[in-house]
């Protein structure tokens, strides 16, 4: 039996409030999160995501807030990137009604960290961010929202995290984001091919006809953020496309 495909919203999140901008500048007011992240949940939205794009110390603790509250009125998985470190961010926020936890730049810092959080709370809880950009024939892992290169190898560190005991891969394509013409269906086909945990496709999407492609290319579910919080479409809009194309949804 196939598996449902998930919708997932995401919201940009900055000293509680949510924002949009481009690679995280000239950052403007999107609205209250939890509000947010309640319309997405009453549009029929599989899971949500919050990514604390302003992870200070004064940052999360406004962060843990809006998590909780957003845990008491939306029951569907929670994902919370941004600003994890230890073992012990993952810890906190957990407690306060996260479902799983993102984890970007400080996994490339010290890949440990995979193993860590895995081993201590199960890989079912750690989504792994990949920044993606091509770079001549194949494609590197980024940081800074695409501005910072490093020099891993996208597809390589996409398999060592899955062997250190990442739970899912969130592809973010970081040529695709925000052109709004789709996502980088060949870089979700690579990394899907040889993936041994779901696949959520990032980055790109601007029309309703943009989602299905994403997961005949491979990806388990599909991630946007823009085209939400703009009301240019609903999560309705995006399973009713993805019905239509014969895919099963939740």
């Amino acid at each position: 039996m196939a598996v449902a495909v998930r919708v997932i919203p995401c919201l940009d999140v900055a000293d509680g409030r949510v924002v949009k901008g481009v690679n995280f500048r000239d950052l403007r007011d999107a609205g209250n999160p939890v509000e947010l992240a309640r319309m997405y949940y009453e549009q029929g939205a599989d899971e949500v995501t919050f990514l604390d794009v302003t992870a200070t110390v004064e940052g999360r603790a406004t962060m843990y807030d809006v998590v909780q509250s957003a845990a008491e009125q939306i029951f569907i998985p929670l994902t919370v990137g941004g600003g994890v470190r230890e073992p012990d961010d993952v810890s906190r926020l957990l407690a306060h009604g996260a479902d799983k936890v993102g984890v970007n730049s400080a996994a490339l810092a010290r890949p440990q960290l995979i193993d860590d959080i895995a081993r201590r709370f199960g890989s079912q809880v750690l989504v792994l961010s990949l920044d993606i950009k091509r770079r001549g024939d194949g494609w590197i892992v980024t940081t800074h929202g695409g501005r910072t290169e490093t020099a891993h190898d996208a597809l390589d560190w996409a398999r060592e995290v899955m062997e250190r005991g990442a739970g899912e891969l969130l592809i973010n394509s970081i040529d695709a984001d925000g052109t709004k013409q789709g996502f980088d269906l060949e870089l979700v086909s690579a990394i899907s091919a040889f993936a041994t945990v779901p696949v959520i496709a990032s980055g790109g999407a601007g029309a309703v006809e943009h989602f299905a492609p994403a997961i005949e290319a491979g990806a388990d579910a599909v991630l946007a953020a823009s085209v939400f919080h703009n009301r240019e479409l609903t999560v309705g809009d995006v399973k009713a496309s993805l019905r239509d194309h014969g895919l099963v949804i939740r």
